[in-house]
């Protein structure tokens, strides 16, 4: 798998997700498997203007290579800028968010609202290939609704204006999150195009993401919202792609210990306050399906130090031997 003259390790990668693919989780999935990792998406007009928390969101850690930055927005000088600025924390890539369904993002021009306006999106893309000197991507959905399925126009327009890849989720902005996956937009995009495309939607276990590479022949694929809580999604997809292998269930053991040491880089990098109100968004995935969970995640969302979910991680670990 390359995009350009990019390696990766394998084709299985994690999902740009706001709020929570930040360093501390993008390293915790790279450890378990994953060959690539996106930063969380940033305002193209705030890194202009020097906000600091971009800054922030666009850090990498050493074990992130290859990774990619991504960016927003709807101004394709601004976006060039805003590429341009990236390149100061050295990403393999730049990628550009035209998939986001939030209505912060969607509603004020960025985003999936660029599903709307292929020449738009055209424009930003050209503008970006041009500012920076590493390959620049992006990230799609099948359209804006039904009545306005663009991703193949988009996927074509951004080839010929300089992107070197295209990642597709398989839903329209007005679906968000529910309904099914299309498989079939995917297959559409890869058929449309030279350029690696990358299938995203769904991928939830070894059997999703076997059948997601079957159904739409990509040339890898992208998971979001299975990795959550679920950083060994990587390790068990790998085994069963290239290995024929699946692994055993991971033990509540595990994934405490994991859940503590996620929460314990997120500590190092945010400090305690931040973290543990991270903690209980994460905490809620590590518990899910757990005896008492609801109880469980109850009692996390009132914590405020890191030593009362160790302690209660140790007791739910000792509970389910």
């Amino acid at each position: 798998m390359k995009i350009k003259d990019i390696e990766f390790k394998n084709n299985i990668f994690l999902a740009p997700m706001a709020g929570i693919a930040d360093r501390a989780f993008r390293e915790l999935c790279i450890n378990y498997g994953a060959g690539y990792t996106v930063t969380e998406m940033v305002s193209s007009k705030g890194l202009t203007m020097g906000d600091k928390k971009s800054k922030e969101l666009l850090t990498l850690g050493e074990i992130e290579n290859p990774a990619g930055a991504q960016i927003f927005g709807d101004d394709p000088e601004i976006m060039a800028q805003a590429a341009q600025k990236c390149l100061e924390f050295h990403p393999n890539i730049i990628d550009i968010n035209m998939g986001c369904p939030a209505p912060k993002i969607a509603m004020n021009g960025g985003g999936a609202s660029l599903m709307k306006n292929p020449q738009l999106a055209g424009e930003i893309v050209k503008a970006v290939s041009e500012a920076v000197d590493i390959p620049v991507t992006i990230k799609i959905r099948k359209g804006w609704d039904d009545e306005n399925i663009t991703a193949v126009e988009i996927a074509e327009i951004a080839e010929k204006n300089g992107a070197s890849a295209i990642t597709v989720h398989g839903r329209t902005r007005m679906q968000m999150y529910s309904g099914k996956v299309d498989y079939d937009i995917i297959a559409k995009v890869k058929k449309a195009v030279d350029i690696p495309v990358i299938a995203n939607g769904d991928i939830v276990d070894e059997q999703s993401a076997a059948i997601m590479l079957e159904k739409t022949n990509a040339d890898a694929i992208m998971i979001g919202r299975g990795a959550l809580g679920n950083p060994w999604i990587f390790r068990r997809i790998n085994a069963y792609l290239s290995e024929c292998r699946v692994l055993p269930d991971v033990s509540i053991n595990e994934k405490m210990v994991v859940m503590l040491k996620h929460i314990q880089k997120i500590i190092e990098y945010k400090g305690e306050y931040t973290a543990m109100r991270e903690a209980r968004h994460h905490a809620a995935y590590y518990t899910k399906g757990i005896r008492g969970g609801a109880a469980l995640r109850k009692e996390i969302s009132t914590f405020e130090h890191f030593e009362q979910l160790e302690e209660l991680a140790y007791k739910i670990a000792k509970e389910n031997e």
